[in-house]
């Protein structure tokens, strides 16, 4: 019997660790299939980001070869053959026109591929008079199609992107225009290193990439037709071509994970999932590394949480079955008590008193048990009433962030009124004395949309100037959006529009609203706010604060639960527009949000018109 119990142990251990270690893996594998899925969609908006940021700055001036045939003096300097004066006139206006634009150099070249003006004229090292005819731009363009290439310059050794373009004459191609455009804006527009890139030209050779190793390395070996054409064309100006640290078969796949040796990267190595992009108008081909730790770190932690939530449920199942057999022992208990007490009729006389020990012993443990329990009670309760606590002191530090404005406000009145008084312009000075003590009563009655977030409070409506809340708003933040260069275009006017709620918590919303647009223009170049208020179809006064920020993420809707913040750590509790969404809905109206199509959020607050207006 104790063997066949030892084979059972050993065989529900074995089912156990079986079931433990299936557990893990399904759960490293689905963590890792849901990683890697969000680390590519991340890698993907990347690419489409950088796409169109090289599209816009190698296409800006590619239209400058085509109209330079429109210029009479450059036609007739090619005609000529590069009479001195014209090529004088000629090599002014290249210059003038390089200079406005910011390209490295443009010129004209005749039939034969030799520079007759170029903007760099005056320079020691001018194209002027060099024979280009064997770069593939030149034979491209005297064929009569445009030419887009990219190579590294044979005269200043600097890389460059050529756009060539034929100059015809009554159907005859003439000569040639040309212009180099640095790539300075990709570099500065590159991304971080802990998010390697590179960008390959058609040959597959890397000619820009985050880390300098890794340029003019092929990511596949050149054909000897290729590298005779790159050498003729001296397209890497004589600079030796090596093979790329890891093999990328990029072709066929869109993505594919490679595995950088140590020294190869300076992030110390590793796998790497690669994504890449080929940009139709240049040939080039944008690849983007996204480094595979932190999606291998969350895999193993899931496969640990998914061992951890197997080993409960296996402990629970044991609970249960030894539940199950102390319930079958105390049923055969029962039943042999049932049968003894059959036998024993005569005996019950004698164990009644035993009987009623035992009982009383049985209403004492019941008793100590409910004592216990109510103890558990209130354990729980004082649990409950220390979270509360601790979240009405995290709550406690968000109003600091209400009160930041009007204390400004105050001091800057202050320091006026000190003014005022010594300049006994006693009129002015208790107009501002007379705001400041506005301002102190609406300090006062900032923590109602904080009680009204955790208790309803009675709300008495009236009807309330639109236009002069917002600029009651505008008012407190003025520091603020002076201080982050923030321009606003507010087109409510006070006396236009009225609503009907309370102008304090209305204000209160409004705060809310502009101050977080204020936050989000602060990593972006544009930074304008536009404040809007009109009537609607629904009979309803419709208020918009758009900003030119980022927009809102893509789980647009959360921005409305409780705690949820996309501010940095120390920046907010996430609570600002929970509470501004309720002070809306008690107003007897709403509070929305959405990303604009072209960049930027807009949140929109509808609001009920007096009841005289309906």
């Amino acid at each position: 019997m104790s063997k066949a119990r030892s084979a059972l142990n050993l065989l529900w251990v074995a089912g156990a660790g079986l079931l433990l270690a299936v557990a893990g893996v399904a759960s490293y594998r689905l963590s890792e299939r849901a990683g890697m899925a969000a680390l590519s969609e991340e890698a993907h908006h990347r690419l489409d980001l950088f796409a169109a940021a090289i599209d816009s700055i190698v296409n800006r001036y590619a239209h400058i070869p085509v109209t330079l045939q429109l210029n009479p003096d450059v036609v007739e300097l090619v005609r000529q053959s590069g009479e001195s004066s014209l090529q004088a006139k000629v090599n002014i206006y290249l210059e003038r026109l390089n200079s406005s634009i910011g390209s490295i150099a443009i010129y004209v070249m005749d039939r034969e591929g030799v520079t007759l003006a170029a903007s760099n004229w005056n320079r020691s090292d001018s194209f002027i008079g060099e024979d280009l005819s064997f770069r593939p731009y030149f034979q491209t363009a005297i064929k009569g199609k445009a030419g887009r290439y990219y190579a590294i310059g044979t005269t200043r050794g600097d890389p460059g992107y050529f756009v060539s373009h034929p100059i015809i004459e009554r159907g005859q191609i003439i000569g040639v225009t040309v212009i180099k455009i640095g790539l300075g804006p990709l570099e500065s527009a590159w991304l971080p290193p802990e998010t390697p890139a590179l960008i390959a030209d058609a040959n597959g050779v890397v000619i820009l990439a985050s880390f300098l190793e890794w340029r003019l390395k092929a990511l596949a070996p050149l054909s000897l037709e290729r590298a005779a054409e790159v050498l003729q064309a001296r397209q890497y100006n004589d600079q030796p071509v090596e093979i790329f640290p890891v093999r990328l078969d990029l072709e066929r796949n869109q993505s594919q994970v490679v595995t950088f040796a140590r020294d190869a990267i300076p992030s110390g190595g590793g796998d790497f999932l690669a994504l890449s992009r080929l940009l139709a108008d240049s040939g080039w081909r944008l690849i983007l590394f996204s480094d595979l730790r932190p999606v291998r770190a969350q895999a193993w932690n899931a496969a640990a949480l998914g061992e951890t939530a197997t080993v409960c449920l296996l402990l629970a199942l044991m609970f249960f079955n030894l539940r199950r057999r102390n319930i079958r022992q105390r049923l055969e208990a029962q039943a042999m008590l049932e049968q003894a007490n059959a036998s024993l009729e005569l005996k019950v006389a004698q164990r009644t008193d035993d009987l009623l020990t035992a009982n009383q012993r049985l209403r004492g443990e019941v008793s100590e048990r409910k004592r216990a329990e109510k103890k558990l009670r209130a354990a729980q309760d004082e649990t409950i009433q220390s979270a509360k606590l601790a979240v009405l002191g995290q709550l406690a530090t968000g109003i600091t962030h209400e009160l930041t404005q009007p204390l400004a406000a105050i001091r800057t009145l202050s320091q006026n009124a000190i003014e005022f008084m010594q300049r006994n312009d006693y009129t002015t000075l208790k107009k501002n004395l007379e705001i400041v003590g506005g301002l102190v009563d609406r300090m006062g009655l900032i923590i109602e949309p904080l009680k009204a977030f955790g208790r309803k409070s009675p709300l008495v409506p009236q009807k309330v100037d639109v236009g002069q809340s917002v600029r009651n708003a505008l008012f407190l933040l003025d520091q603020r959006l002076r201080s982050s260069g923030v321009s606003v275009d507010n087109r409510c006017q006070p006396g236009s529009l009225w609503a009907w709620c309370e102008p304090v918590r209305l204000e209160q919303v409004l705060l809310n609203l502009i101050g977080n647009g204020i936050d989000a223009l602060e990593e972006t170049d544009e930074r304008r706010l536009i404040l809007n208020a009109a009537p609607n179809s629904h009979g309803k006064i419709v208020i918009r604060v758009t900003d030119s920020g980022p927009g809102l993420p893509v789980a647009g809707q959360r921005i409305f639960e409780p705690f949820f913040t996309t501010k940095p750590a120390g920046r907010g509790l996430g609570l600002g527009l929970a509470i501004s969404r309720d002070i809306v809905h008690d107003f007897g109206g709403t509070l929305t949000a959405r990303s604009l199509s072209g960049g930027g959020a807009e949140f929109t607050v509808e609001l009920p018109i007096p009841p005289a207006q309906g």
